[in-house]
């Protein structure tokens, strides 16, 4: 894929939701482009408002679909950074309102790399999601295309405080430093090294702001350009490169606890049996990142942009120097 020197045309974007990602995301927007931009929220956003001068906010009813659509007129790209029936109800009206591309509240691992049935890290009901786009890109009538951004896991995850500092993961079950893999304040770790086969279980990061220079240097290379996949990744490193990565960083030894597999998969049954909800998905998010569920295979929007994304050992001496 090669990169385009023509300027591409002014694109009307509509962000969908104004959490910690959505608002990066149209910071950047805002102040790097002179692209339109509305964002969608429940409840208005002086503070936005405030740092975007240029951007629109509009207060919306996820479950009223015609106003839905009226608010999308005009729009030719639709980002969202929300989930559930909200989510199924912004495609249909984007599909009403004859939007050109929907990318739908993904940013994880690629998407051959997760589960085809009975997913239980599918809290969002992205399969639907998914699953409706699909329909709709076929359709004769109007043909609304998709494009997922694929990341692997935000580094923001090993920020002083976690994801819940920057706003982001409500509902995810991975807002806190002690909900995935390492957490650094306390100097612990607890991964699976190797997935059921023995081979050892890597992890694609990517920081929620070079995510949002990715998504923007895409933007630029033209929607027409874009395909059901961009995969970008800011490092790539083993769970247990990702855990010596930390200490080394920060001069600081972390316990760490390695578990088998078949282990945490007993783990996870054992939980669901007595309905600790909270224990099953910690395991099935260790499982999952055992299988590559959070890896980026051949990142495709690395090659086709100049974007620079900072490594893992950057982004982590960077942040923990500032206190985040």
């Amino acid at each position: 894929m090669r990169q385009r020197t023509s300027r591409p045309a002014m694109v009307r974007i509509a962000i969908a939701g104004a959490g910690g990602f959505a608002q990066i995301l149209a910071q950047h927007i805002s102040q790097t482009t002179e692209h339109a931009l509305i964002v969608l929220s429940r409840r208005p956003q002086p503070e936005l408002q405030e740092y975007c001068p240029e951007c629109q906010v509009a207060v919306v009813d996820y479950n009223n679909i015609t106003n839905l659509a009226y608010t999308l007129q005009g729009a030719n790209l639709v980002i969202s950074t929300i989930g559930g029936n909200e989510q199924l109800n912004l495609i249909d009206a984007a599909r009403r309102a004859r939007v050109n591309v929907f990318v739908p509240s993904e940013f994880e691992g690629d998407l051959n790399h997760r589960p085809e049935h009975d997913d239980p890290l599918d809290t969002r009901d992205s399969r639907s999601a998914l699953r409706f786009l699909e329909s709709w890109s076929q359709s004769t009538s109007h043909r609304l295309r998709y494009t997922v951004f694929s990341c692997g896991v935000f580094m923001e995850r090993f920020a002083p405080g976690g994801l819940q500092m920057y706003g982001i993961g409500a509902g995810s079950g991975v807002q806190g430093p002690d909900d995935y893999l390492v957490n650094i304040q306390e100097a612990r770790a607890e991964i699976i090294p190797t997935n059921s086969n023995g081979r050892p279980a890597r992890i694609s990061l990517t920081s929620v702001y070079d995510v949002a220079q990715f998504i923007m240097a895409a933007i630029e290379l033209g929607l027409d350009n874009w395909p059901k996949e961009f995969r970008m990744r800011g490092d790539s490193l083993t769970v247990q490169e990702l855990v010596e990565t930390c200490s080394n960083a920060l001069g600081v030894p972390i316990r760490m606890v390695t578990r088998h597999y078949q282990e945490v998969e007993t783990q996870a049954e054992a939980s669901q049996q007595v309905g600790d909800w909270s224990q099953y998905y910690y395991f099935h998010r260790l499982l999952q990142t055992a299988n590559g569920r959070y890896h980026v295979r051949q990142p495709n929007l690395n090659e086709a942009t100049q974007v620079q994304p900072q490594t893992f050992r950057q982004w982590l001496e960077n942040v923990w120097a500032s206190g985040a």
